[in-house]
């Protein structure tokens, strides 16, 4: 045996390419002959178009088209985006034309395209474009939506309900009745946007002869932009290829299906040559989706010792102006009910509803970080009204690790029960306490007292539904040279597929991880993906790779049995080579074993096997594995001004079998400071009339390293039983607990005010309000 590499800290194979400039972004595609795209844009929330003036700018030198929604009509049928996730919830399937028609009903919405000879010539012309609008009344706050007298977000809606959910199970009346204590809470939550170190962009070049598209884009799901296009504009899928090349960063709102998506792609056929499309930091701040506001009235029972008997209560969800990814979003919102503790009955109720803003899609964690924010405030609550340590009341409720698997009582969207596979929750709190030295903190928080200042510490638990199937199939490929080729659907943006993926396919073939050749996102290579979202590659890639590379193993070893002349079971693998045990020189290569499968004109291919030494697998988890997890933050707050400081931040998380640490521990940090941003930073603010007002980084704030606190992780490992691997997803544990745990922290430094937070991000202005009033 060799190397063993699951659970190495193996340094990522792919940084150094990037970090040296070899990097390959859409923005770094150069076709010849290509042209370029600017969008003009809607200035306002909600408006009739009642005339486009495009003559000026068609006037101009370098222009090869400008296209309003009448214009464009002639490439295809210009007909509504299509629905990604079909529910029979949606009451109002409205979505968005590439272009818009007659109304628009947020400002970023496509109005006209410009096409010309470069990017500035394209902004120049759209300058000089004139449209003119019939403003209409907006709604804006997700709170008076379904008020009788609310405008409406779309001229010909009856109202602006788009549908609901519900998720309940247990006997909620009868906890409620026969409850000692019964305590509520109202708050608003707001997420915020993607924010990537790269914006959105397209490229597409057209080929005449094969009928043929071949379509980069910076993209989380290649697979679904293919399906999607091809279905909008009534192609084959097989015509489409679509490759996500390095993306940088991708945080849920790249894993849509956007109009440039359709737009780029047919003004390449209908012009014959290719386009570029390339999104600036202003069009994301406006047009590429973000995840914003949900209200919360909730309410828990519970008896004198802070056990819980029942939640219950009624979510608004904001969806903004159209619904482009289904009730993904808002399912996963309630989806995490009750967390990791053991409730007997819950009933919440979800409404979605229309506002004239940028659409809504999942952000990191998507929903997971509203529902568990719910349940940890009601927990907080809990603990201050019957004046019980959090951290016990949380011991108190918590699902034990004998109850494994646990079912909530909830179901799935299928039908089929929620089910907690495996963990200990306890072990993750006492971890993260231990790290965090919460035994000392009442010590630490009187001496800070004595100098006038403020310090709490604050805690969060929570569960993770992760490795999200159907699959995510894996080829791996010995070639003759000796080089193993691994191919995968999954793109990556940053997450480090090429390392794990190697580490797994690496130590079953025993062959140096330098010695893979790894290709993914690409539709052209790989026939089947599904995409990089909801914490499910590792839980998905990874046994299906696990699969191809076993049945690769066992392929050479039956081959070389027969060409050494040794029986299977006197041999195995070291160094690429397959040799009898004990004897190295009585050996051959995987490579040669390759060469031999693959014969040339006139050779013969061994009997009883089919040609080349590589497998296929789309073994993947059989359930979703849950990953759970306890932060507890350590702050300080300014009374005068309200500015919150994060002294220390301890992590105790559990992702099941990993893979590679460090992979983990840099998902967790990254993770970690989104969830911060969220309570702390980032909130994008319209005026009542629908503008956006924090549309720069001078205005809409993104957590700095100097901002950030040292973030300290100790693991806990229960594989899970859902794949052969025990893995279970990391991607966004770090996020979903993380504000929950800073919001617990101002409110425990501030106790002596007695104040209750109702909305992050926390504004200073208002904090101060709270602690003066």
């Amino acid at each position: 045996m060799g190397v063993r590499y699951t659970g190495a800290k193996v340094q990522r194979l792919e940084d150094e390419r990037l970090l040296i400039g070899q990097g390959c972004f859409v923005d770094d595609i150069a076709r010849e002959g290509m042209l370029h795209v600017a969008f003009v844009r809607s200035e306002h929330a909600h408006a009739n178009i009642k005339d486009i003036g495009t003559a000026e700018a068609l006037a101009l030198d370098g222009i090869h088209g400008v296209f309003t929604h009448q214009d464009f009509a002639g490439l295809c049928d210009l007909k509504r985006m299509n629905q990604l996730y079909p529910a029979p919830a949606i009451e109002q399937d409205i979505t968005q034309y590439p272009i818009a028609e007659k109304e628009v009903c947020y400002v970023g919405e496509i109005v006209a395209v410009v096409v010309a000879d470069n990017r500035a010539i394209a902004e120049d012309a759209i300058e000089t474009i004139i449209v003119e609008y019939e403003t209409l009344p907006a709604i804006v706050d997700c709170r008076q939506a379904l008020d009788p007298d609310a405008p409406m977000a779309h001229g010909s809606s009856p109202n602006n309900l788009v549908g609901e959910l519900r998720t309940a199970y247990g006997e909620i009346d009868d906890a409620f009745d026969g409850a000692e204590h019964v305590f509520t809470r109202s708050f608003l939550q707001h997420r915020g946007g993607c924010h990537a170190m790269e914006c959105r962009g397209v490229v597409a070049e057209y080929e005449t002869t094969s009928n043929t598209f071949a379509v980069w884009s910076s993209t989380q799901c290649p697979y679904l932009v293919r399906r999607s296009l091809a279905d909008y504009i009534g192609e084959a899928e097989e015509r489409i290829r679509v490759i996500a090349p390095d993306v940088g960063g991708g945080f849920g709102p790249k894993a849509g299906f956007y109009p440039e998506e359709i737009i780029v792609p047919l003004l390449a056929r209908s012009l014959n040559c290719p386009v570029k499309w390339i999104e600036d930091r202003h069009e994301h701040f406006v047009a590429t989706t973000t995840q914003r506001d949900q209200h919360w009235d909730v309410e828990v029972a519970c008896d004198a010792n802070g056990v819980i008997r029942g939640i219950r209560g009624n979510v608004t969800h904001e969806n903004g102006a159209y619904v482009p990814y289904g009730f993904l979003l808002p399912f996963t919102s309630l989806s995490p009910l009750p967390g990791p503790y053991a409730v007997p009955a819950v009933d919440v109720s979800l409404k979605i509803v229309f506002t004239n803003t940028t659409p809504n899609t999942p952000v990191r964690g998507a929903g997971r970080p509203y529902g568990i924010y719910a349940v940890e405030r009601l927990i907080e609550t809990i603990s201050r009204n019957l004046k019980i340590d959090p951290a016990e009341v949380r011991r108190r409720n918590y699902v034990r690790e004998e109850q494994m698997p646990y079912e909530t009582g909830a179901l799935l969207r299928d039908g089929s029960p929620v089910k907690y596979d495996s963990g200990n929750y306890q072990s993750c709190l006492e971890k993260a306490l231990a790290l965090a030295d919460y035994t000392s903190f009442k010590k630490r928080k009187s001496e800070a007292k004595d100098e006038d200042r403020y310090i709490g510490i604050g805690i969060a638990s929570y569960i993770e539904d992760t490795g999200l199937g159907p699959y995510e199939g894996t080829t791996v490929r010995v070639q003759p040279n000796g080089q193993v080729l691994v191919r995968s659907g999954s793109a990556s943006q940053g997450q480090g597929h090429h390392t794990f993926i190697a580490q797994i396919v690496a130590e079953r073939l025993e062959v140096r991880m330098e010695d893979i050749v790894f290709e993914s996102g690409d539709t052209g290579k790989f026939p089947h993906g599904v995409g990089t979202i909801g914490s499910r590659i590792a839980a998905n890639v990874g046994p299906s790779a696990h699969d191809a590379a076993n049945t690769v193993r066992e392929k050479a070893i039956r081959l070389a049995s027969e060409e050494l002349e040794a029986s299977e079971k006197d041999l195995e693998i070291s160094n690429g080579n397959v040799h009898v045990k004990g004897v190295q020189d009585l050996s051959i290569s995987l490579g040669n074993i390759a060469r031999i499968l693959s014969p040339m004109a006139g050779g013969k291919l061994p009997s009883g096997f089919l040609p080349s030494l590589e497998a296929t697998s789309y073994a993947g988890s059989t359930g979703s594995p849950i990953a759970n997890g306890t932060n507890v933050a350590e702050v300080e707050v300014d009374i005068l001004t309200g500015n919150v400081k994060l002294l220390k931040y301890s992590v105790a998380h559990d992702c099941g079998t990993m893979i590679n640490p460090n992979i983990v521990e840099g998902q967790i940090i990254g993770g970690v400071v989104h969830g911060i941003g969220n309570a702390l930073f980032e909130r994008m603010i319209y005026s009542e009339a629908g503008q956006p007002l924090t549309n720069t980084y001078a205005d809409y704030l993104l957590p700095l390293a100097t901002e950030m606190p040292n973030i300290e992780i100790v693991h806990e490992e229960s594989p899970s039983p859902l794949n052969g691997l025990g893995i279970k997803g990391a991607g966004e544990g770090g996020t979903i607990p993380a504000t929950a745990a800073v919001i617990a922290a101002v409110e425990n430094a501030l106790e002596e005010f007695n104040i209750e937070i109702d909305y992050y991000p926390i504004n200073p202005q208002h904090l101060t309000e709270l602690i003066d009033g």
